[in-house]
């Protein structure tokens, strides 16, 4: 985002964040809360490679109709990213979730883009038979109407190590192939996005050029308690020389690595978990309240958009 429209973004941005947040729902179950109500985004311009930012990604593992997509759709600036998984990747993308996939894309976020949704593939650590793995993102992009719903992939349960030869990373690889040919037969004007999910420092034989695996990795999935004890993670990636390390050298755009975070126990928390994914690289970012063993199959205590002003602050 250029400087000059962020700091105009930012200040107004400030002032929303003085107002009181709105309270937690009553009861155990977060996603029963009221919608939020329609504001107005106060930023339409666009992300300007090598000008790093920090956006919002969330994963979604609830059915289409639940209120925690209905508050993501209403919210505004909306996020960048979010996952829809219809029955862990397998159940059909059906009308209903095509409905809702589409609702979601009609979404702005603060730089001004329309929110990208991605379908849930899990692979089991590349053990998955590929074929199952290739007809599960087909049930997303090969749809009875011909017209693409989703903006790309997003594979789950990833090995983080090369493998044997660098096997398991050029499983990955012919993974995301499948998902740009199989985009670009069906809309040759298509813009795939691929992620990959080891949810911790991946192995940066990944991010080789031209045999890069995915757009954007999921390198950190814990508990914000990990997050920011003395054990926090020590870099986006690795290799078995040199160690961990944030792996910027690898991140051109600045959108390579996304931190998932949960159980986190306020708003100020939440904050400060957005403020350190962006200290520790990371272009994409989501903290929750939810806990184990789904975090990510209910909303926060807070409103999504607490976090989609917070983050447009932030680079």
């Amino acid at each position: 985002m250029p400087r000059a429209v962020k700091a105009l973004y930012t200040l107004v941005v400030t002032a929303l964040l003085a107002a009181p947040s709105p309270a937690p729902a009553p009861g155990p179950d977060a996603t029963v809360r009221t919608a939020e109500p329609a504001r107005v985004v106060t930023s339409a311009a666009p992300r300007i490679p090598g000008v790093r930012g920090m956006e919002i990604a969330v994963p979604a593992y609830v059915g289409a109709r639940d209120r925690m997509l209905a508050d993501l759709t209403a919210t505004e600036p909306a996020p960048s990213l979010v996952v829809l998984n219809p029955g862990n990747g397998d159940a059909p993308f059906d009308a209903s979730w095509r409905a809702r996939a589409d609702a979601l894309r009609r979404a702005v976020t603060a730089t001004g883009e329309r929110t990208k949704v991605l379908g849930y593939v899990h692979t089991d650590h590349g053990n998955r038979d590929i074929a199952a793995v290739k007809a599960s993102v087909d049930n997303y992009l090969r749809t009875p109407d011909g017209r693409l719903h989703v903006d790309g992939i997003f594979f789950d349960v990833v090995s983080r190590d090369c493998g044997p030869g660098n096997a398991t990373r050029d499983h990955y690889a012919e993974l995301r192939r499948h998902v740009q040919d199989t985009m670009r037969a069906v809309d040759p004007a298509a813009t795939d996005l691929v992620v990959d999910n080891p949810g911790t420092a991946i192995a940066d034989c990944y991010l080789e050029p031209g045999r890069r695996t995915a757009d954007v990795f999921v390198t950190y999935e814990d508990t914000y308690a990990a997050y920011t004890g003395s054990g926090r993670p020590g870099g986006n990636v690795f290799d078995p020389v040199g160690g961990y390390r944030p792996g910027t050298e690898l991140d051109p755009s600045g959108t390579a690595f996304w931190h998932l975070v949960h159980d986190v126990p306020d708003v100020e928390a939440m904050r400060a978990t957005l403020r350190t994914a962006f200290d520790r690289g990371a272009g994409y970012a989501y903290a929750t309240s939810a806990v184990m063993p789904n975090p990510w199959d209910s909303s926060p205590a807070w409103a999504f958009r607490d976090q989609t002003d917070y983050a447009a602050t932030l680079g």
